[in-house]
Order: structure tokens, then sequence, then C-alpha cells
């Protein structure tokens, strides 16, 4: 092994920059854009200190997030990652020297976080594409979704049931004042 490649900076996947990271946490994804030199850019909760395996399910309870310019390596922590392009088909990436434009414009401010409609996958994104788009996001809702109209069908069934037994009721009375 030749003496320049124990510090070569290149990546799983070799990364180049405006490429979308998902970093793979347990339960969830994390992700970032490639800015090069093994930086990326990412939203994180305000609060420093915390290890990286845990800032983006912090972040869940979060209403604020910081835009940071980090060492991938840092972001990733010891979880894996993967260069993740998914929505290139469906969305043309905007010209790189635009992506790194926008993120460097970005670096430092404080945005807003909403894990539905404004996480890290819509920040990312946003910068590759110029369209917030978050599948992790979508599923969520889905899954929201069908708790949720499962907990109104189970209630109307208990209704329908509690109404079948007041009418049971209801006919015992008649036929015990009768």
């Amino acid at each position: 092994m030749a003496f320049n490649d124990c510090f070569s900076l290149n990546h799983p996947g070799n990364p180049q920059p405006g490429d979308l990271i998902e970093v793979l946490r347990p339960g969830y994804q994390h992700w970032a854009l490639y800015l090069g030199d093994g930086y990326v850019i990412n939203i994180a909760p305000l609060e420093d200190g915390i290890p990286s395996s845990f800032t983006s399910a912090k972040s869940v309870f979060s209403r604020k997030a910081l835009v940071k310019m980090q060492l991938l390596k840092d972001v990733a922590g010891n979880d894996t990652y993967r260069i993740n392009n998914k929505y290139d088909e469906a969305y043309p990436p905007l010209p790189v020297e635009e992506v790194m434009q926008r993120s460097e414009y970005v670096i430092g401010q404080e945005v807003e976080y909403d894990i539905f409609v404004n996480n890290c996958e819509h920040f990312v994104t946003l910068l590759r594409y110029g369209e917030g788009i978050s599948e992790q996001a979508n599923r969520a809702i889905s899954a929201i979704g069908f708790v949720t109209a499962a907990a109104g069908a189970f209630s109307f069934l208990s209704l329908f049931q509690k109404n079948k037994e007041q009418n049971t009721i209801k006919i015992l009375l008649k036929k015990y004042w009768n």
C-alpha cells in the first residue's frame, strides 16, 4: 500500500459533489449532501455535543435545526452510509455549481424543522433538485393515516356494537314494561 493511500479522502462509493448521502440509522435514515473533500451539508438539532447517531432522532422533537457543514465520517459515526441519488430519474439534478452555491449560502443558518414537511431529506433534495422530497416522510404520513383510519374504523365498529347493545337493552326494557 502506498503511503498516500493512508490519507486518501475516498469514501465508500466515491461520492461526488452534489450526491445525496443516506446514513442508515437504526429505524430511520439521516440525509446529507456531499460537498467534496470529505465534507457534507446536513441539518442537525441546535444543541451541540450530541453523538452523531442521535442528532436526527433528537431533531424529531425539535422545531428548529442548524445547517451544518461537517465531515462525513463525523455525521455517519459508526453507521453505514451510501450514495443514494434515488430521485434523479423523476427530478433532474440542478447543475453542481448551483447546488454548491445554494449549499454555501445556507451553511450556519437556523431553519424550521418538521419531520413530515421539512426534514433532513427534504433539505438535501431541495439543494440537489430544487424540490424538497422525502419518501421517508411520505411513508410515515401514510402509516399515521392508516393507523388513524384503523382507529376510526375500530371506533365506528365499537359505536355500532354499542348501539346494537343499547338496542338490545331497549328491546328488553320495552318487553319488561309492556
